[in-house]
């Protein structure tokens, strides 16, 4: 059988045998496909996960495992934090930026905490204690963190409540979380087949999904899907050439993901007329330590501070990415940041938690410090003196860093560059590059149950979509745990849905 080389749909008529054949067709291993699966199978259908790797996780199970929850969480409670529904639609609205799905936030705040009862249900493990500083991966097993809910502006939107929820897990728990998801999937009933690549739908005569053509082992599978097709393939990061079409600022950098977010659940649905939404936004994470950057300054390629380093830090990557940018080419450009920090706020963060970075220079004055980063003559000696104006009055009237992490610096000082990367305990190799870690945020046009819309705003019959492939809650920023929170939360979504066509 001649394989197909296209992503455009396969008409149903133009297929003799299938080679198999199941209920629900889900397409990806993830968080997401695995939410959809275990509902699918619930609800009695019978359920097939394909996924082009040898294995189920993806990216889901090489990420810290944060998910995103609150209104009122046992685990918030336990805590000692008291939140509501409307104060996390709030934070969210606001901290997911512009073009954020307000219905979609909505629904997701008002269905969050039975959705953690949902993940404790389905085996994940939450602690009922807190991480109280700034980091992108706590190196405990706290069960909650901040995400910037308690930074600026996000505290005059609404009383602060954390909302990071964490598997109980050292330092990255997206592998535990996977498992738990997985087991629950297939005690379910779902089944799944690895190393097999999807690549185009089939379409009957009416335009109903029915289907998938796959690749595996070089031979073309032709898979019939008698209720709906889940797509949770994840997003596009690792396809340069969609990079370039629509999201051309995150060519170049670190690519966050499992190597297999290539875009092909988007092309499939594209090629059948689905709309999407928000392809050029990505998620920025700068190399930097959280806890050294609250505990000093972080200066651009001018010299100057760009925001309160004490906020959620994808939001300071973001800005160096988008607004800070100084190489005149989006490709790679020169996304040039230094964390500046002096001897006792480097001390603060005990080394466990520095990820190995080491300041790159250091220097008494900082006229010294200026000449050794070649930053601009008079930069750092003018921010140190206005940051230490504001901490000495306890407030930040530039950027409004909460008073806790605002001190005066003092002599000597260090520079750290965040381009030297910084490499998470469990993880080996050179990170050095441009300092940022990219992921994209973009995709397909889904309703709150899931279906795929068209360009008319219509549902294509019998195709549905969740995580990243999906557009989800986000506009054009992001928060940690929102991919995981979206992806299980609308792909549980979907696998219903699909179990319900007839």
């Amino acid at each position: 059988m001649t394989v197909r080389e296209s992503v455009r749909p396969l008409a149903a008529s133009e297929v003799g045998d299938y080679d198999i054949e199941t209920e629900v067709l889900v397409v990806g291993y993830g968080a997401a496909g695995a939410s959809a699966a275990f509902e699918a199978a619930r609800a009695a259908a019978r359920v097939l996960v394909l996924d082009r790797s040898g294995g189920p996780g993806g990216a889901s199970a090489m990420s810290g495992g944060e998910i995103y929850l609150g209104g009122g969480t046992p685990i918030q409670r336990a805590c000692g934090f008291e939140d509501t529904p409307e104060a996390m639609a709030a934070f969210l609205t606001a901290a997911l930026g512009a073009g954020a799905d307000a219905a979609k936030i909505e629904a997701y705040c008002a269905g969050s905490v039975e959705h953690f009862g949902w993940l404790v249900d389905r085996g994940v493990p939450f602690k009922p204690t807190l991480w109280d500083s700034p980091t992108w991966v706590p190196p405990t097993d706290d069960g909650l963190m901040w995400l910037g809910e308690n930074s600026w502006p996000f505290t005059e939107l609404a009383t602060p409540a954390p909302r990071g929820h964490r598997p109980t897990a050292n330092d990255f728990g997206g592998k535990l979380l996977m498992e738990c998801l997985t087991e629950a999937a297939e005690t379910a009933g779902a089944t799944a087949l690895f190393d097999i690549h999807a690549d185009a739908l089939i379409v009957d005569d009416s335009g109903v999904v029915v289907g998938v053509t796959a690749r595996r082992y070089g031979r073309e599978v032709r898979i019939r899907a008698h209720r709906g097709v889940v797509l949770t393939t994840g997003g596009f990061v690792d396809n340069d050439r969609m990079l370039a079409a629509h999201a051309p600022e995150l060519l170049g950098h670190t690519k966050v993901s499992a190597g297999t977010d290539d875009g092909s659940g988007i092309r499939m649905a594209q090629a059948l007329g689905a709309a999407v939404r928000h392809m050029s936004a990505g998620q920025v994470g700068m190399s930097l330590i959280p806890g050294l950057a609250a505990r000093g300054m972080v200066v651009n390629a001018r010299g100057q501070r760009f925001m309160n380093e004490d906020t959620y830090p994808g939001r300071i990557g973001q800005a160096a990415l988008y607004r800070q940018n100084m190489g005149g080419s989006w490709a790679g450009g020169d996304t040039a940041v230094w964390v500046i920090v002096d001897e006792e706020g480097f001390e603060a963060v005990p080394e466990s938690q520095r990820w190995g970075v080491r300041p790159h220079q250091v220097a008494e004055t900082p006229a010294e410090l200026e000449e050794l980063t070649g930053l601009p003559a008079g930069s750092l000696t003018d921010a140190i003196r206005r940051y230490n104006e504001f901490a000495e009055r306890g407030a930040d009237l530039d950027h409004h860093k909460a008073v806790r992490w605002l001190r005066p610096l003092t002599a000597p000082f260090a520079a750290i560059d965040v381009k030297a990367g910084v490499r998470p305990p469990a993880e080996s190799g050179n990170r050095k590059g441009t300092g940022a870690s990219v992921f994209t945020l973009g995709g397909l046009h889904t309703d709150l149950d899931g279906h795929v819309l068209d360009l008319d705003g219509a549902p294509i019959p019998g195709l549905y979509a969740a995580g990243r492939a999906a557009n989800g809650l986000h506009g054009f920023g992001y928060i940690s745990g929102t991919s995981l929170g979206d992806g299980t939360f609308f792909g549980r979504r979907a696998g219903v849905s699909a179990a319900a066509r007839a």
